[in-house]
This record gives C-alpha cells, structure tokens and sequence, in this order.
C-alpha cells in the first residue's frame, strides 16, 4: 500500500471550514458563468454533456468513499493542498473543473454524430482522448502530495479504464440523446447521488 497516511490526513481536513480558500468562491463564478452563458446561446446539448459527467464523478466519488468506509482506504485521496475537501476523494478544486469538463469537452463534437475521425466514431474517438489525457495527467497529480493513489495496483490504466471511459463516454454520447433521455439520465444519476449523500454522509456519517 502507498501512503496509507493519505487516508488520515484526509479525514482530518474532511470538510473543515479551517482550510477554506477565499478563491473557491470565483472559480464557482465562473462555472456559473459558462453555464448560465451557454443557456443564453441555447447550447442544451452542451450542458448536458457536462452535467450528465458531473452527475457520473459525483456518482463515483461517493463509491470511493464508501470504499473507504468499509476498508480503511479510498482507491484515491486528496490529503492536502485544497481550499475545502469535499469527500475523501475530491475537493472543491476538482469538482469545478469536472463541472465544466464535459461541456468543455463537447465543443470538440463534430456536428455529425456519425462521422468518423481514424475510423473512429468521433464522439467515442474524443471520448477516449479525454480520458487518456486525463489519465496520463493524474500520473502527474499522484507525484505530488495533493493527490493519492493509495493502493499500488491502482494506477493510470486502472483510472483509464474504469473512470475516465465511463465518464467521457457516457458525457460525449449524452450529447445526442433526446431531452426527454438526457433528463431522464441526469434526473436519475442526481437523484441517486443526492439520496446517498443524505444517507451516508448526512445520516450515518460514513463518508
């Protein structure tokens, strides 16, 4: 096991207002703005790329923690570095940029679904760049103190895999389902998430 002391020093700033950074509160400016500006164009499809990954990271963020719960350690921690951590596995910092990475992401869609880019569908083409790029990114982030990978096993491919792909892919594909499906997807994934949060963390305070 790597830097199992992650797991420590991550619950002990676990929502502590003590570290709260002043700069969290613009970064969610700018979120707002992105959003609210891509509704003012009427770019739906966008905003539910980027909110159907949203709903997926904080779907799998929660499962992390559980996974901390019930072992003793997260597949990955954010033991430092943050203005606010948010579960074991995530900060305020992490989870702006996943707010805005699907809709980010999206403004690479061809306007074609079925078109293709090196024999690959372009929407799955993009979707496994971003999570290779995203993958081989998070081997820099686990260098640094502010993010763990606390088992040895669990590393760039197994992130690349398990994921990334899924939350690029579902993301990319989301961008052409109809409203009544991307809303269906994404009502649910909250509903899901929220109930969770309220039964884990508000409730029984496992995570």
């Amino acid at each position: 096991m790597n830097n199992p002391e992650a797991t420590t020093q991550a619950l002990a700033i676990l929502r502590n207002g003590e570290n709260f950074q002043w700069y969290i509160i613009p970064l969610l400016m700018f979120l707002f703005y992105i959003y609210f500006d891509e509704y003012a164009r009427k770019n739906y499809k966008g905003i539910a790329a980027g909110l159907s990954l949203y709903m997926v990271h904080w779907f799998y963020e929660i499962i992390n923690a559980l996974i901390q719960h019930f072992s003793g350690h997260a597949l990955w921690t954010v033991p430092t570095g943050t203005g606010f951590l948010l579960l074991v596995g995530v900060c305020a910092e992490l989870s702006i940029m996943f707010a805005a990475a699907g809709l980010v992401y999206s403004k690479l869609l061809d306007p074609k679904p079925k078109k293709k880019i090196l024999g690959i569908n372009n929407r799955l083409f993009i979707a496994l760049g971003a999570a290779a790029f995203f993958s081989i990114f998070e081997i820099f982030l686990a260098k640094t103190p502010a993010f763990v990978w606390v088992y040895p096993w669990w590393g760039s491919i197994p992130v690349f895999i398990t994921v990334y792909i899924p939350f690029f892919v579902v993301s990319m594909y989301s961008y052409d389902w109809k409203p009544k499906t991307q809303k269906i997807v994404i009502g649910t994934f909250f509903g899901v998430n929220a109930l969770m949060l309220i039964v884990f963390a508000g409730i029984l305070k496992w995570i």
